[in-house]
């Protein structure tokens, strides 16, 4: 299938919407990159599916919740493996993510300066190195550098896009796990990434 009238709602900013344009880019989909204000958010907030962003829009027809939209696009666009035993292997990556970004999400937003040094702490010493383990782990165990099959899928691009967003943020390093460090540089020399990259706000 043919993904047609694609557009993307989000904020001006990588947040969750970021490994969904990392996706539709990755499969060549056309898509209207739109993003809101804040002032332009609480206009259009009323309207939104659960009152919540990441947007995809498709003819017309808005759906939300970002792992949703992620499998979808999985689907779609040939990122979600071979069988319904690849697709659950993905799915479980995915889901170990959002655990991942949840824990360091807290630590990074935190407002209390004490609480957010504590939690830093404990998210850099403890919960990075945990969740990185279980990934190189998960690699070793593929055995072909990427995690599900033997070329880029959904779960690739997302554990890609977060790490690398914590990593810019300077709140984990990936020195001393070198599968996971060879996956990247195998999702940043792909010519679509690599060309979306290089135009790319860091932010």
């Amino acid at each position: 299938m043919t993904l047609k009238n694609v557009k993307l709602i989000y904020f001006d900013t990588r947040g969750r919407a970021e490994p969904i344009r990392l996706i539709l880019t990755l499969a060549g989909v056309k898509f209207e990159d739109v993003r809101l204000t804040p002032e332009a958010w609480a206009a259009e907030k009323p309207n939104a599916p659960f009152g919540q962003l990441p947007i995809l829009e498709v003819d017309g027809n808005k759906y939300t919740q970002t792992v949703a939209i992620v499998n979808y696009l999985a689907r779609e666009t040939g990122l979600y493996g071979k069988t319904n035993l690849d697709s659950l292997k993905i799915d479980q990556i995915i889901q170990l993510t959002v655990d991942f970004i949840n824990i360091g999400g807290k630590a990074l937003f935190e407002k209390d300066e004490a609480k957010k040094a504590e939690l830093f702490k404990n998210f850099k010493e403890v919960e990075a190195p945990k969740f990185l383990g279980f990934f190189e782990k998960l690699l070793k165990e593929s055995g072909t550098g990427y995690f599900v099959g033997n070329s880029l899928t959904a779960a690739d691009i997302l554990v890609y896009e977060y790490i690398s967003n914590f990593i810019q943020r300077k709140a984990l390093s990936t020195e001393g796990y070198p599968l996971l460090q060879a996956l990247f540089k195998k999702v940043e020399s792909n010519e679509k990434i690599k060309a979306y990259l290089s135009t790319r706000k860091e932010t």
